[in-house]
Order: structure tokens, then C-alpha cells, then sequence
């Protein structure tokens, strides 16, 4: 499959790139271009707000879950029917696992999907200087990837002679700046909860920056990159499909909304029929479901609304102790427990599935990749699973079914309730990292709508 495609990478987090991204896929699709979006490592919230806000595809690609065949076949799935795809980056170009390595880093990434990257360098209190800390980037590794750069916070006056620079003393092309452009930016609260009155105002920015970009990026140039990555020949292995289809419950309203659109899809082509419902708006679950699925999100910020859904929470709570297979991370894990503290400071009234509470730290509890091992899921030994976690709350019982340990460190953890119907904790899962777990978790569930 020949697919166009580049990488926007930068020195650091906080260098604009997010922002100058979504504005180059909102170019992209302005000119009529059918583009899709990735983005490296396990982040749900970018690719959440590509697809709401700018209407555009959007998936991870993260080479900690998943081998390089794995990781290439996904991107290749991904992208069929698109021109081109744009990847953005995570953190600085070469930050991996632990702090300490680059793997798992946005050039890891490149490099196991031979994808060209552009590097976005913020030139604001810099002109020569540009040059050597470019030069770093380029010679770090042995083979950086680095085929353009873009010069950000720079004026339209100084462009021409930086790029006359830049290419005169590197191999790499320069391929446009991005001016200081006032009252454009990406706050957190817009990647993490777009309320549906702001993606008005958001869209009307992004386009506002898109017509910016179009002036100072070299547009053609960049294009002319992306046609230059190789074709990606991997296909991704095929999984059986179940005999017959299993109805899966999926929470998913505004308090649970953290999904790797690659698990649901897996699932599908596994055999599962999923069923949105809503712990917030709905009184109880759907009828007839073999399985119930509570993934992340904010359910702290919604705690009073989901505690005043006694019926829901009492429903869910039953089907549970009555053996209804059930998979819950992070945001979902809080809400199985009989206590958990809001935003407010106030403990609300949850399902009670899970003994104990929640309560919310000042700052990150668990934060970064975790492999879990030594524990069954479904009844089913699965080996070791690629995860991670991130979270401010915490919970009086994180459960003992699974060792959690951190990459390149000594660190590790017990965590996880498992059981035969239940496997429940902070670590968020992605599929494709061990595709045994959610094979466990559909076979339980045939098992469930054949007592059913």
C-alpha cells in the first residue's frame, strides 16, 4: 500500500506542536484532502478532539503495545482511503520509555513505520543558534528520520534568511515558519472536555490558523515528503470470528469517554455487538446483554449526577455480583466502588461492586507504561499485558490479581480484581498488545448468553 505520510516531531512538550498539527489537518482537509491522523503513544484525548472537532480520523500508534509488524499493519488499516496520513508526535522527538531511553518515543515510531518526520523548532529568542541545536537532533541517532524542519515563532522578515541558513549548513529542508499568531491556542480544558458550544469557536480558530499556514508553510514541500515514505507491505493478523455475535454493554456519555477506537473495532471483528448506554442519562442497562465494558474518562466530574442514577448504579451493581462479564479501567474501575470523592471534595454513592473508595490525590498517583503478569483474566493465564496507567484519584483497594511493573525500573506494584466474570483496575488495555485478554473476555461472555 503506497501511503503518503509525515511525522510532526518536536524538541520538548509545550513546543506548539498539537496545536500546529490540528492546523495542518484542518489545511489538509480545507483543500479537499482525505487525511487521517495519528498520534504516538497512549493519549486518548487527541485523537478524541481531531475527531470531534475537525471531523477527522484519528488513531494511535504506539510501539510499547505493539511489535513493529503489529504497528505498521495497524497504520496500514487505518489509513485505507485516505491521500495521506499525519502523525503527531508525543513529548520531545527521542523521550521513551522511563525518561532514560527512546523507545517508545515519537522516533521509534518513525522509524518502525519508515515514516519521513518534520521537526517543529520554536525559534523565539534564537537566530544562529538554530543551527547547532538542529544539528543535534539530526546527529543524535544514527538514522534520525529528520527530513524538514519548521520554524516556529518566527517573523515573515527573518524566514528567508533562516531557511538560507539552515539549509546551507544541514541536510534537512526547511519547509515554512508559523508566526506568533495571537488568541490561538489549545488549553487543556479544550483536549480534555470540548463541550459541544466551544467546537463552534474551535473550529473557527482552527480554520483562522489554517488560512495562516497556508501562506507561511511550504506546503507542496511537505507533501512532496510524505509521497517519498516507502509503501507498507504488513497486513494485520486476522482473528476467528465467534459463531455468534455477543451483545456488549459499552458506557460511554460524557463521564466515560477515554476509548482506543482500535479495541472497539478488534472487538467487532471479533464477533461483539456493542450497545452504548449511559451511567449518567439512562435509568438501566440494555436488555439482554452477554458482557458490560466501563472504560476511563471523568466520572469525578460527574460524580453527583451518577450517584443520583440509584437505579443504574443498583442495576449494574446486581448484573455484576450475578456474573455478567465485565471489563473496567480507570475512570470505570472508580465507579464500580461504593464510595468515590468528586471534583468537589464531597464522597457520592457509586455501584458498590468493588468494597472500598476513591479518593483523589494532589498529583499523579500512577503515571506512565506498566506490564501486568502473574495473573489470570476470564479464569485464562494471558501471559504479560503492555499497559499504562494515568490518574489523580486512587483507590483504598487497587486489587492483587496482577504484578504491575515499570519498564527499565525496579518498580512494581500489585493491582487488578480478577475473577472468572471480572477484571477490573487503573491499567488502561490496548488490545492489539495481547489479543488474548479480550479473546477471554468474548469467550466468557458465549459462555454467559448460552446460560442466558
Amino acid at each position: 500500500m503506497k501511503l503518503p505520510r509525515i511525522l510532526i516531531a518536536a524538541p520538548s512538550s509545550g513546543s506548539g506542536k498539537t496545536l500546529i498539527t490540528c492546523g495542518i489537518l484542518q489545511l489538509l482537509k480545507n483543500r479537499g484532502k482525505k487525511a487521517v491522523s495519528f498520534k504516538c503513544g497512549p493519549d486518548f484525548i487527541d485523537p478524541m478532539f481531531h475527531s470531534k472537532v475537525i471531523g477527522m480520523k484519528s488513531r494511535n500508534l504506539d510501539s510499547f503495545f505493539t511489535d513493529r509488524e503489529t504497528l505498521r499493519g495497524l497504520m496500514k488499516k487505518n489509513s485505507q482511503g485516505s491521500d495521506l496520513a499525519v502523525v503527531e508526535g508525543v513529548m520531545g522527538y527521542y523521550d521513551g520509555l522511563a525518561g532514560i531511553s527512546s523507545k517508545a518515543s515519537a522516533w521509534d515510531v518513525a522509524g518502525s513505520t519508515d515514516t519521513p518526520a518534520v521537526l517543529l523548532v520554536n525559534c523565539k529568542g534564537m537566530s544562529v543558534s538554530v543551527i547547532p541545536f538542529i544539528k543535534g537532533f539530526l546527529e543524535y541517532k544514527e538514522n534520525s528520520h529528520i527530513k524538514g524542519v519548521i520554524f516556529n515563532q518566527l517573523s515573515p522578515m527573518m524566514y528567508p534568511r533562516m531557511k538560507k541558513m539552515v539549509e546551507e549548513a544541514l541536510p534537512v529542508k526547511a519547509m515554512g515558519y508559523v508566526p506568533m499568531v495571537k488568541d490561538c491556542r489549545l488549553e487543556s480544558r479544550h483536549l480534555g472536555l470540548v463541550m459541544p458550544d466551544e467546537i463552534h469557536d474551535l473550529r473557527e480558530n482552527l480554520n483562522r490558523l489554517a488560512k495562516i499556514l497556508e501562506e507561511s508553510l511550504d506546503v507542496e514541500a511537505l507533501l512532496h515528503l510524505a509521497n517519498e515514505a516507502p509503501p507498507i507491505e504488513e497486513e494485520l493478523k486476522e482473528e476467528d470470528k465467534m459463531d455468534e455475535p455477543v451483545r456488549i454493554g459499552l458506557a460511554k456519555d460524557e463521564a466515560f469517554c477515554f476509548f482506543y477506537e482500535d479495541n472497539l473495532s478488534l472487538l467487532k471483528e471479533m464477533g461483539a455487538c456493542l450497545v452504548p448506554f449511559s451511567p449518567i442519562h439512562d435509568s438501566h442497562l440494555p436488555q439482554d446483554l452477554d458482557g458490560l465494558m466501563l472504560h476511563g474518562g471523568y466520572p469525578e466530574l460527574y460524580a453527583g449526577a451518577l450517584s443520583e442514577n440509584r437505579s443504574m448504579r443498583q442495576n449494574i451493581k446486581e448484573a455484576i455480583e450475578e456474573g455478567l462479564p465485565c471489563i473496567a479501567e480507570c475512570g470505570g474501575f472508580m465507579y464500580l466502588h461504593e464510595k468515590m470523592q468528586g471534583q468537589d471534595g464531597e464522597y457520592y454513592d457509586m455501584a458498590g461492586a468493588v468494597p472500598g473508595r476513591v479518593h483523589k490525590r494532589e498529583r499523579l498517583t500512577r503515571f506512565g507504561y506498566i506490564t501486568l503478569s502473574q495473573g489470570k483474566a476470564f479464569g485464562q493465564e494471558i501471559g504479560e499485558v503492555p499497559s499504562h496507567e494515568f490518574h489523580y484519584y486512587d483507590s483504598e483497594n487497587c486489587g492483587e490479581a496482577f504484578l504491575a511493573r515499570k519498564p527499565l525500573s525496579q518498580r512494581s506494584w500489585r493491582c487488578i480484581h480478577s475473577s472468572d466474570t471480572l477484571f477490573a483496575g487503573y491499567p488502561h488495555l490496548y488490545y492489539y498488545g495481547n489479543r488474548k485478554l479480550p479473546r477471554a473476555f468474548l469467550e466468557k461472555c458465549r459462555e454467559r448468553k448460552k446460560i442466558r
